[in-house]
């Protein structure tokens, strides 16, 4: 029988990858996107509009569907934006998942229908870290709204699978880019602003903190350790990264060496980009994933940075 998959944020990075990936394997794919977002337009999948900021739609929505797997990725997602809309970042974020949470709960006990859920946790959670690498014993200590948010979501989903006995898994991504990557964050600002310098179309590229360090991965590895999740024997939270990380300084390094140009030339720091309080190094130690779900990373640091720019090259290119 085919099973049914609901992915939350359909449209963005992660939703697109997981559909495909989803798809590839036989589901039936329904999405939910936020009034108003842009479209996400396939043919082999169903899309319907939902605000998690309310949720009062969710139960019809759960009937209709009926999801063997819900995927909740959606979120108010843009840490340095969380500082200017902390009271919605926490109602969509973190509301957002216990309304998803309590759709799945309430869904099981009307129908008998057991659905797994995967939430998005984030390695924002860790913030300041005492420890490095982080795995799934280190403390939180978020440092964002949006962190704190996403910390509220993890436990309510841990609380969820062992309160209710739902099976509900926490992955714990490090970030994690791609070609999609929303033009706003900073991995994408750099290889959007790489081509275009490359082109005569742009100088310089204003930044912040351009020593923060993060584990960056590509996002079409890390959706299949989402789908990994929810088919493993028992619910369990796991850490997803590549154990490595790098400094921005590093990124623009690695992106505009793609271009054969020297960052040093085109980019200005502004502390208007900086956060009011920094998170200055995260590194996962994802052993627990590659031990239980057997997830391996495919593309390293250089080949990931090499990837954006040169679809970024082709996307200017098509928009001149």
């Amino acid at each position: 029988m085919t099973r049914v998959a609901l992915i939350t944020g359909i449209g963005g990075q992660d939703g697109t990858y997981l559909t495909e990936l989803l798809l590839e394997k036989g589901y039936e794919v329904h999405g939910l996107v936020a009034p108003g977002s842009k479209r996400f337009e396939t043919p082999r999948a169903t899309v319907h509009v939902c605000d998690l900021a309310e949720g009062s739609n969710l139960p019809d929505l759960f009937h209709a569907v009926r999801p063997d797997e819900v995927y909740h990725l959606a979120a108010q997602s843009h840490v340095r934006l969380s500082f200017d809309l902390p009271l919605h970042t926490a109602n969509v974020t973190g509301l957002g998942t216990l309304r998803m949470l309590e759709a799945v709960r309430s869904h099981r006990d009307r129908t008998g229908q057991p659905t797994r859920f995967y939430q998005a946790s984030s390695s924002e959670m860790f913030g300041r870290a005492e420890v490095s690498p982080q795995s799934e014993e280190t403390p939180f200590h978020p440092r964002s709204p949006y962190a704190c948010a996403k910390v509220f979501a993890f436990w309510q989903t841990v609380n969820y699978r062992e309160a209710y006995d739902l099976f509900c898994a926490n992955g714990i991504l490090f970030n994690h880019e791609s070609p999609r990557r929303g033009e706003d964050f900073v991995t994408r600002k750099i290889t959007l602003a790489a081509a275009r310098i490359k082109l005569g179309l742009q100088e310089k590229l204003t930044l912040g903190n351009l020593q923060a360090r993060r584990d960056w991965g590509f996002a079409g590895d890390y959706v299949r350790a989402m789908w990994a999740m929810l088919q493993a024997d028992e619910p369990d939270d796991f850490v997803v990264a590549t154990g490595q990380n790098h400094s921005v300084e590093d990124f623009l390094n690695a992106a505009f060496a793609a271009v054969d140009l020297d960052w040093h030339d085109h980019v200005e720091t502004d502390p208007r980009f900086l956060r009011p309080s920094e998170v200055d190094d995260l590194r996962g130690d994802a052993s627990k994933a590659r031990r239980v779900l057997g997830w391996e990373p495919t593309v390293d640091f250089e080949g990931l940075a090499r990837m954006m720019v040169e679809h970024d090259l082709e996307f200017v290119r098509r928009s001149k």
